[in-house]
């Protein structure tokens, strides 16, 4: 029998079908341990074996995968956008977790090239939770610097123009205690500097002479200032806030990812640092799913995708279906690692010299580091710019 289930937060529908795809069992199944293991109890009794399949492989469906995982079954999963397709080809119009069930039912029992979903590691699960938390305070983290740079540009465009508050500490820093003209102008350049040094700030002379500055630059008080002084206070003392948390959790994942056997191996290649080996650890999963650097690079969407027709060939595509994490892991790394002198770099230049554009050559670096990547951990070694002497086999 094929089992369908159309997961969700609060609870998850199952419809399982025959070899006939006769509906047998339909259901309404609660998120909780005892229901789910009831539901399965009725469904693997009658039959033999059992083919599962899910549409959401998430956080919500997270719980039905260990039971299912635990009690010996494999789940594969079917993309939402494959369900929406395929629901037209049965009879009706209706849109209920029902009908998603039996059709997600119907389409593993036709089709058998799912992907089959594991459980994830301890340790992958570990730190699959930072590494997310991480992703949504730096989102938060822009978010507040975007707001911060709006509301001094419209009382103090100059002083915003002078700083960049998302790379250097120090205007975040003179932001919570100073927000004015006036008030920078009243302090003076001496005193600004203690008061900047007494605060940890690296480079305090600079800071505290650009201030002044751009003081000078306007001395006219424009409407609102006050109450927007007392906003920009507030977003400057959030942002160093959540600098100390992504200090943090920086350094929990860091601590995390290397207690992993080929964390070592990751690092060797340039441009992967802690935190995007640990993103790469947790979108990559069980690199025994790839059967050769090809299919890592196709689950990263680096493969382009032909759409010929008739006479029209070698028309190729970015791909659709692809794992987006798995992708800006090999994007940022190849960006991060053409700064340096070294082969990346030397791969990179080539690229634009055939008149590649930026985006096009760190695209083409990635599919290359995809499969470098690959081979190290094949082979469980460490990155080196000499390319290691063929030996036969």
């Amino acid at each position: 029998m094929w089992c369908g289930i159309d997961a969700g937060k609060g609870h998850h529908w199952a419809a399982v079908v025959d070899e006939t795809g006769a509906t047998v069992w339909s259901k309404k199944i609660d998120n909780d341990e005892s229901v789910i293991l009831t539901a399965l109890g009725e469904i693997l009794e009658p039959a033999d074996e059992v083919h599962w399949a899910v549409d959401i492989s998430g956080t919500s469906s997270a719980l039905l995968l260990a039971l299912l995982a635990a009690h010996g079954q494999r789940a594969v999963h079917v993309p939402g956008r494959t369900v929406s397709r395929m629901s037209g080809a049965y009879r009706g119009e209706a849109k209920t977790d029902a009908r998603d069930a039996y059709v997600i039912a119907e389409t593993t029992r036709h089709r058998r090239d799912f992907a089959i979903i594991d459980v994830p590691a301890q340790l992958a699960a570990d730190l699959a939770l930072p590494t997310a938390h991480r992703s949504d305070l730096v989102a938060d983290r822009v978010r507040m610097i975007n707001r911060l740079r709006d509301v001094l540009t419209g009382v103090f465009p100059a002083l915003e123009r002078a700083f960049d508050c998302s790379a250097h500490k120090g205007a975040p820093v003179l932001l919570t205690g100073y927000q004015t003209p006036a008030a920078i102008r009243r302090r003076g350049r001496a005193r600004l500097t203690a008061w900047l040094t007494n605060r940890g700030v690296r480079g305090a002379d600079a800071v505290a002479a650009t201030a002044p500055e751009a003081a000078q630059a306007q001395l006219t008080a424009l409407p609102g200032e006050d109450v927007a002084a007392r906003i920009v206070a507030d977003l400057a003392t959030q942002i160093l806030a959540l600098d100390d948390r992504l200090k943090r959790i920086d350094r929990q994942i860091r601590e995390t990812f290397r207690t992993h056997p080929q964390a070592g191996i990751i690092e060797s290649l340039p441009g992967m640092g802690p935190i995007l080996g640990a993103e790469f650890v947790v979108a990559a999963g069980d690199l025994a799913a790839y059967a050769d650097a090809g299919h890592l690079a196709s689950a990263a969407g680096l493969v382009p995708v032909p759409r010929d027709s008739g006479r029209r060939t070698g028309n190729l595509h970015r791909p659709k279906r692809y794992s987006r994490r798995l992708r800006r892991v090999f994007y940022m790394s190849a960006q991060t690692s053409i700064v340096r002198e070294g082969p990346d770099r030397d791969f990179y230049l080539k690229k634009r010299g055939e008149g590649l554009k930026h985006v096009q050559a760190v695209i083409a670096l990635a599919r290359r580091r995809a499969s470098v990547l690959w081979a190290l951990l094949r082979d469980n070694r460490v990155f080196t710019s000499a390319p290691p002497v063929a030996q036969a086999a």
